[in-house]
């Protein structure tokens, strides 16, 4: 049999979110407002644990790169969404789609690795909290970030190696709104057998692991609060944990949803809804659910805001 003629692609077409002229501009705005809240909301937190001397624990340490992750994951995405509610044809180069997805993948595996972390970190604080400085030392907590960013990078590299090894000659047109595994194992002429099998093999492994790692860690964590005779004790025992609790299962839920089901289930329109969920909404989530449910991170910007107060009222006096 003849060899299959195919024309390398060298760019791709991003279908995006909508087809409607009328609804583009509204979605711009709308987006736009979520990702300036996300950069300002990531960012903003990070700044102020630290600056806050109060906020130096490994559990603000671990926030505050899990706020790096959301900014640097929402910033991979939404530009390129936004430029395409303002351009007619939505094109993308290979080269610029590979680092996307690249990026991606490793701040996706990032965070999940990240809230194992942290929730790792919970349960030394809660379940043992006299071997907490010991356990949680600065190079513990240094050696739970460093492996998270190692490892996704390493699978990013990996996957995204993989996936333009494949030969996309069917079409250039990619029905998602950023390069993303699924749409484009939709466009190669390849076999992909072995490609979904890694994909399958690493979220399993990944994700289903490091749940597992989260749930264990809650299993002992709600088993010890529920032993503390104080009533107090209880309540902030658990205050401590439920920000984390809400991030994680928001987080999973989505992923699991998204990635641990069968190709053939795949619809184009519910995963572009989950896409928006977990690599727009949940990076602006989880600045609100660190804030909103942490007294002491509540009391370190109403510091902020006070002092820039003091500082502008200063200054108006000097003028």
């Amino acid at each position: 049999m003849a060899p299959f003629n195919c024309t390398p692609v060298t760019e791709f077409i991003l279908v995006g979110l909508t087809d409607c002229q009328e609804l583009k501009m509204p979605l711009f705005v709308v987006f736009l407002s979520i990702y300036l809240f996300t950069v300002v909301g990531n960012l903003g937190l990070i700044l102020v644990i630290k600056t806050d001397a109060r906020l130096s624990t490994p559990m603000y340490f671990f926030l505050s790169h899990l706020a790096f992750v959301d900014f640097c994951y929402s910033s991979v995405i939404t530009p390129k969404v936004l430029g395409n509610f303002l351009y007619k044809q939505n094109l993308i180069s290979s080269n610029v789609c590979a680092v996307q997805l690249c990026c991606f993948l490793a701040f996706m595996i990032a965070e999940c690795l990240l809230l194992a972390s942290m929730a790792y970190d919970r349960y030394v604080a809660i379940c043992n909290p006299l071997l907490y400085m010991v356990m949680m030392s600065p190079g513990i907590c240094i050696q739970l970030v460093v492996a998270p960013y190692s490892y996704s990078i390493l699978v990013a590299l990996f996957h995204t190696i993989l996936t333009f090894h494949l030969s996309h000659c069917h079409s250039n047109i990619i029905s998602h709104f950023y390069c993303d595994d699924m749409p484009l194992l939709r466009l190669t002429c390849s076999d992909t057998h072995s490609k979904q099998l890694w994909i399958f093999a690493c979220v399993g492994i990944t994700f289903i692991s490091y749940l597992l790692t989260v749930c264990d860690s809650y299993m002992c964590i709600i088993s010890a609060i529920l032993k503390m005779c104080s009533a107090e004790g209880r309540c902030k025992a658990f205050s401590t944990c439920s920000s984390h609790m809400v991030a994680v299962t928001i987080f999973y839920r989505t992923l699991i949803f998204m990635y641990l089901q069968p190709s053939s289930n795949h619809s184009l329109d519910t995963d572009k809804m989950a896409s928006v969920f977990y690599t727009v909404i949940i990076p602006m989530l989880n600045p609100l659910i660190y804030s909103f449910q942490n007294k002491e991170v509540k009391e370190a910007l109403k510091k902020v805001f006070i002092n820039r107060n003091q500082d502008s009222e200063f200054m108006k006096f000097r003028k």
